[in-house]
């Protein structure tokens, strides 16, 4: 029988390039790091299955997507403060009946999980500064609740960023956290014309605990060479989330604006607005909540995010993850109850939302849709299962997704 590999010995190299050689007189030393390095390696590994069913008038055929993800890598302990972190993403379909934006299926509706086996993060942590962070190379970000800058995680493959991060907390309570980006590694993978995005981007974001919430102020300067410019945009906003117990239970509120106007390559002339204000009231297992979110429009642009996490707003059909240059209006309202354990399964949760969409400028009844949600823990195993349902007025066409979804971490 094979000997069975050994994890630390396969990783012992990449740890000894990720940092510079010591000089002679510090041996010891630096040989007792690279084994306290080596022991306190993690591995990373977590593995996903997804069907997804798509319904969508306009079309031929109706989508249906069976595809799987493979996630590997390790990250290392600390040596001289600095942490290596590498991971590689393989994503492949068991069944292919639909538009993955790359396979040439234009009959179908999109399902943007495209084949790909990728370098998904190539990162070193350095933490030797006081209350600072600082992360270079292939990484993640999720900025607040990713509406502007996201990883996209519920795509197969996910959003990353090619940069410099740092993150300082020295000022008292205020956390300034700056990121240079000179590539954006998008969900459509490297065989996709659209699958990277080059150009100089910077973020700003600074928060602060206030009694009533935490308070955030952003600026977003996004210059994308591809596409003539069409996505560079410079945002700079304000946020406010926070929490209060109210009687027997706690409510829940946040709002934000921001501004955004054309930036660097951009060939456009426009500025539009952005706001959101929402509210939730929770009881013990039950929540509900109701908001109005409004990305604004004029004639020749629409306020856009292109690097958030899009799936998570304005409705999982993901009618508009391009904003209309008339904009959108979302007014919506939600219920989620956290059902708890039922059998086998832990943590069951239920969440349905319902939302109204209509256009910024000039009236439009955009149209309607309905999400419903259940998800649960099954020992290391996740459970999702979710359903969207557009129902199209003045905007796009009726479309209707289905998704089962299976999730197992390490």
């Amino acid at each position: 029988m094979s000997a069975k590999p050994n994890f630390r010995a396969l990783i012992a190299p990449v740890v000894l390039l990720s940092v510079a050689l010591p000089c002679a007189a510090e041996a010891d030393q630096t040989t007792s790091r690279w084994e306290t390095a080596l022991a306190d390696t993690k591995p990373i590994f977590n593995a996903r299955l997804r069907y997804e069913g798509v319904e969508q008038e306009g079309l031929p055929e109706d989508a249906s997507a069976l595809t799987y993800r493979f996630r590997a890598g390790f990250e290392t302990g600390k040596i001289f403060d600095t942490a290596l972190l590498v991971e590689f993403d393989h994503i492949d379909d068991l069944i292919d009946d639909f538009n993955s934006t790359i396979n040439g299926k234009t009959g179908y509706p999109v399902v943007a999980d495209p084949n790909a086996t990728e370098l998904n993060r190539f990162q070193l942590t350095n933490t030797s500064l006081p209350d600072t962070i600082i992360t270079l190379g292939r990484q993640r970000i999720g900025l607040d609740d990713a509406r502007f800058v996201g990883n996209v995680g519920w795509r197969q493959n996910e959003q990353t960023f090619d940069g410099a991060r740092v993150q300082n907390s020295s000022l008292g309570e205020l956390k300034v956290d700056f990121t240079y980006i000179a590539q954006i590694n998008r969900i459509f993978g490297d065989d996709s014309a659209v699958g990277r995005w080059d150009g100089d981007s910077y973020l700003l974001n600074l928060s602060h605990p206030t009694p009533i919430g935490t308070l955030t102020g952003f600026a977003y300067q996004i210059d994308v060479d591809n596409a003539g410019g069409v996505f560079s945009s410079q945002t700079v906003g304000a946020r406010l989330a926070g929490k209060q117990a109210i009687g027997t239970g706690k409510l829940g509120y946040t709002v934000s604006y921001a501004t955004q106007s054309d930036y660097g390559s951009s060939s456009l002339d426009y500025s539009a607005d952005y706001y959101l204000v929402e509210g939730t009231y929770s009881v013990e297992a039950v929540t509900l909540g109701a908001g109005i979110e409004v990305l604004g429009g004029d004639d020749a642009r629409g306020f856009q995010t292109p690097l958030a996490t899009l799936h998570k707003f304005q409705g999982w059909a993901d009618k508009f993850l391009t904003t209309p240059t008339t904009g959108v209006e979302d007014i919506y309202a939600k219920a989620a109850y956290q059902v708890g354990d039922v059998g086998p399964f832990s943590g069951v949760a239920l969440t349905a939302v319902y939302h109204d969409f209509s256009a910024d400028v000039g009236g439009a009844d955009y149209g309607s849709e309905l999400d419903l949600a259940a998800s649960a823990k099954w020992d290391k195993i996740g459970i999702t299962l979710k359903y969207a349902d557009y129902s199209a007025d003045d905007f796009a066409t009726n479309t209707s997704k289905f998704w089962i979804q299976f999730d197992f971490a390490l």
